[in-house]
């Protein structure tokens, strides 16, 4: 065993009482400068806004791995009774992201106390605001960190899997996640006289059943997507016909391909409503994270490394999933794998999910995340066959 199981509960929980949001991470910001700089790794703040980069190795150039956790807690009030209950209120580490920056910061003391006898540079990357509006993820790819890295992965933690489980979904094993916020401007008219103003409300539902109309008829029933409006409103009486509505919508999708086509589909029909009704529609959106791929070379590498680990029988197939994680971003730039630890207590039926005010995680097993990521990095350390990663990629 490389890592300490006792050190990497201890600063799980001193995080989970204290979580923060976005990018406004002080407590925990300051946690991880302290345990890097008492463990002797050098880092930067450079990249991003509000990250941390350590190095192991900083000098050995010719070949890097990257490691990332992310930071950041929810916006949700914990109602657990564990001894370490969030101390903020309206917060909580409600996604495991305390577990994971724990996680990497035990595999980062491991690996500085190997660091001679490790031959490549190890990047670690502790991230901000994976579930904010803006990606941490996106800043730090967008201030060049990725030139210097030839592989990357991260870890999460897994409430659908049992404790002390390993495993990684080959290919699109997460969706792409976007946000459509669309606006209706019409005319205001006394209700007995509809036909002098222009209404928004009828333009917006005109709008919302020919979407869906729209993607029930043009796309394959064998695509794998979400379309959802989750939140629709207009007007302000009912006596006065609205000149304004407005609606949200989350999409999902495996292919980036078909994320292009409902964005264009999407203003076609808002140009076709204006014509027809003269309501003016403007559509903003926000491709908000990418499809995240798994390249399957990288993870037949990860589960033989998490074999050694847990044993061959505790290495689990993990099926995708529609729910997104900007870590995509990185993968988007250089091959990586986003692996799964299992967190779930299976003696207890219902156990709690992730984003969930009730969440909680067996914390036996984060050692084993954070001891996979260190194997992972001693049995890769040589370089990792370019042409095999490329290979399965494209198969």
């Amino acid at each position: 065993m490389f890592v300490d199981e006792k050190y990497i509960v201890d600063i799980r929980r001193q995080l989970h009482m204290y979580p923060e949001l976005g990018f406004d991470l002080p407590v925990t910001l300051a946690l991880v400068k302290r345990e890097l700089e008492n463990a002797g790794i050098p880092y930067t703040e450079k990249y991003g806004k509000s990250a941390i980069v350590g190095y192991i190795n900083p000098d050995k150039t010719d070949f890097t791995i990257g490691v990332r956790a992310d930071m950041d807690a929810l916006a949700i009030t914990e109602r657990t009774d564990v001894p370490y209950v969030s101390k903020i209120d309206g917060c909580m580490h409600a996604c495991g992201h305390d577990a994971h920056t724990a996680m990497l910061l035990g595999a980062a003391k491991a690996l500085k106390k190997m660091e001679k006898d490790i031959n490549c540079r190890v990047i670690l990357v502790f991230q901000p605001s994976e579930e904010g509006k803006t990606s941490g993820a996106e800043l730090i790819v967008k201030d060049g960190l990725m030139d210097q890295i030839d592989v990357m992965i991260a870890q999460h933690v897994d409430n659908t899997l049992p404790a002390g489980t390993i495993g990684a979904c080959k290919k699109q094993s997460m969706a792409a996640s976007r946000i459509f916020k669309v606006e209706f401007f019409g005319k205001s008219a006394h209700a007995t006289k509809p036909e002098t103003g222009r209404d928004a409300i009828a333009a917006a539902v005109r709008f919302y059943n020919e979407a869906y109309l729209a993607l029930a008829r043009e796309v394959s029933p064998f695509e794998q997507y979400i379309f959802s409006v989750g939140k629709f409103e207009g007007g302000s009486a009912q006596n006065i016909i609205a000149d304004y509505a407005s609606m949200l919508i989350s999409f999902r999708s495996y292919d980036m391909a078909f994320d292009d086509f409902v964005v264009k589909k999407l203003q076609t029909l808002a140009e076709s409503i204006f014509n027809i009704s003269g309501v003016k529609v403007k559509i903003d959106t926000v491709l908000k994270s990418r499809v995240l791929f798994n390249n399957p070379y990288l993870c037949d590498l990860l589960c033989a490394a998490g074999e050694k680990v847990v044993g061959k029988d505790r290495i689990v197939k993990v099926p995708r999933k529609m729910s997104s994680e900007d870590f995509a971003v990185y993968l988007a730039e250089k091959p990586g794998v986003f692996f799964r630890i299992g967190t779930r207590d299976m003696s207890r039926e219902n156990y709690p999910q992730a984003h969930n005010s009730d969440f909680e995680i067996v914390e036996d097993a984060l050692k084993y995340g954070s001891e996979t990521i260190v194997r992972f990095i001693v049995d890769n350390m040589e370089r990792i066959d370019k042409s095999k990663i490329e290979k399965s990629a494209a198969e």
